[in-house]
């Protein structure tokens, strides 16, 4: 089960709990600047550091990480940074532990292989023989407020080009750490799109059809949270609603780590890679359209609960922030959406791109010409 806590302060505490000599400190480029970088230097511990990874990291990042985590001896991990600094120390710590993907994908014999929906588990598979097959325990002190990547089972890394998520509880971080001191200097931009990507995935969470009683209470405390605080956090960079956005956040990713995400998401991946736009935007300017498309679609709804059970989510969500409601805050926080170049081309690409897994979460159907129909609403003319 893991442990919450908040305060860089509390860190000596969790290091004497998990009893470790040698860390591995997974950090990002932000290290160096951190408020809490004396706190983490000034621990009684050895640190072999690594930081060479993208910030979409890539399959080789991964290798070189457990190589060096394997070579050093590291007894336990310490990840410190944005959600891809966290990923990275999920997959180190999954494949020192010479855990599987559990995706529901079938082993493979080799990386090389090119069936792209069975290679998250074929690109683990050499690593997973260097395993140590002990306990590596895990600390995760996010840096952003987005993801919630320090509470969940998921990892993300990229394989020639494509997006590969790795999934196994045991990769959970045993310790998530809290300190909203590290909001007060990041980038405005920064904040705006990582509070974003924490309201959409509550949002997400709450309308999946894999949602629970569990999952729906933490996305209904990630939404209050962000449409109370996001005012004094954004504008007045106020201490205490960054420490409610950070809760918000890790909110949020308590809540995808039971139901996953849907749609939003699903349209987000490729929006990033053909226009530049970092996560938390491209989600923030799919979730309405897709929230106004199933709204008038209600009918198409696969939720096995049934239509009337998913327009009271839909009712229970707008008591928070209503689609309209939303779209007011994109505008409030000056968050266009992408546009095109060449149209017809690009809105091909984004309709086939589309993964369909995250598709099946969605409480009402889309499909490839449905989804063609959306990007023509959310990618905008020249």
């Amino acid at each position: 089960m893991q442990e919450i806590i908040q305060g860089i302060a509390r860190l000596p505490e969790i290091i004497a709990k998990v009893g470790k000599r040698k860390y591995l400190l997974v950090s990002d480029a932000s290290y160096p600047f951190l408020s809490i970088k004396d706190e983490i230097e000034a621990l009684d511990v050895e640190k072999v550091r690594f930081s060479d990874f993208t910030s979409n990291p890539l399959y080789e990042d991964i290798c070189k990480g457990i190589r060096l985590c394997l070579e050093e001896q590291c007894e336990a991990v310490l990840a410190v940074g944005g959600g891809s600094a966290i990923d990275v120390a999920k997959c180190i710590k999954m494949a020192a532990l010479g855990l599987e993907n559990t995706t529901g994908m079938q082993p493979l014999p080799s990386p090389l292989l090119k069936e792209r929906e069975r290679q998250a588990e074929a690109i683990l598979s050499p690593l997973l023989q260097e395993g140590q097959g002990e306990a590596i325990p895990l600390i995760a002190i996010p840096t952003t407020a987005g993801t919630g990547s320090e509470s969940t089972h998921n990892a993300v890394m990229y394989y020639q080009g494509a997006k590969q998520t790795m999934t196994n509880d045991g990769i959970l971080p045993d310790y998530a750490l809290l300190e909203p001191g590290v909001l007060k200097t990041l980038p405005l931009y920064q904040k705006k799109c990582t509070m974003l990507d924490a309201l959409c995935q509550g949002i997400e969470s709450w309308w999946s059809v894999n949602s629970t009683d569990e999952s729906k209470a933490y996305a209904r405390q990630a939404v209050e949270r962000v449409v109370r605080y996001w005012h004094s956090y954004i504008v007045d960079n106020d201490a205490e609603a960054a420490a409610q956005i950070m809760w918000a956040a890790n909110y949020a990713g308590r809540a995808i780590n039971i139901s996953a995400t849907t749609a939003a998401h699903a349209m987000s991946y490729k929006l990033t890679s053909l226009y530049g736009l970092p996560h938390g935007h491209a989600v923030a300017v799919c979730l309405p359209e897709i929230w106004e498309y199933m709204l008038a679609h209600s009918e198409r709804c696969i939720d096995p609960r049934g239509e009337a059970y998913m327009l009271g989510i839909f009712e229970e969500i707008s008591h928070c922030v209503s689609v309209q409601g939303f779209r007011n805050l994109m505008s409030e926080l000056d968050m266009q959406s992408p546009v095109s170049n060449s149209r017809e081309e690009e809105l091909t690409l984004l309709s086939r791109s589309v993964n369909p897994v995250r598709l099946k979460n969605n409480p009402v159907a889309i499909d490839e010409q449905q989804a063609r129909t959306l990007y023509e609403r959310i990618v905008k003319s020249e």
